[in-house]
């Protein structure tokens, strides 16, 4: 399957609730960049194009049957983590200090221990 076929599987409810079950055991490393794409996704300056990458992306990160079930302990996130760090990367251009601020914003109500310094690590991942 392509990324743009799993786009059928992305809806902001489906995202809130898969973080909301799996946000606090996939960690900042997961939830992170996963906030970066939905922010840029209801980005109204991102092009069309650019949101069918990052709504496959999403999709593909909801999708309950992924390559490597979430459940899994230690690698259960390694599948999402590279869709998700591949697509950061191809659009790393777009990526916006708006972006990053909202994501931001999100981790502090879920994560009481992080640091602008770990998020700046994560984005040297993509």
């Amino acid at each position: 399957m392509r990324l743009r076929d799993f786009t059928k599987y992305y809806s902001p409810s489906s995202f809130r609730e898969k973080l909301k079950m799996y946000g606090g055991k996939a960690g900042l490393k997961v939830v992170y960049p996963a906030l970066l794409l939905y922010y840029m996704l209801n980005d109204p300056d991102i092009s069309l194009k650019n949101k069918l990458y990052l709504a496959g992306a999403l999709g593909y990160f909801i999708f309950p049957a992924d390559a490597i079930p979430d459940f899994a302990p230690l690698i259960g996130f390694t599948d999402d983590i590279s869709v998700l760090f591949l697509t950061l990367s191809l659009l790393k251009e777009s990526i916006t200090d708006k972006h990053r601020e909202q994501a931001s914003e999100k981790l502090k109500k879920w994560f009481n221990n992080y640091s602008k310094k770990e998020l700046k690590a994560i984005e040297t991942s993509f």
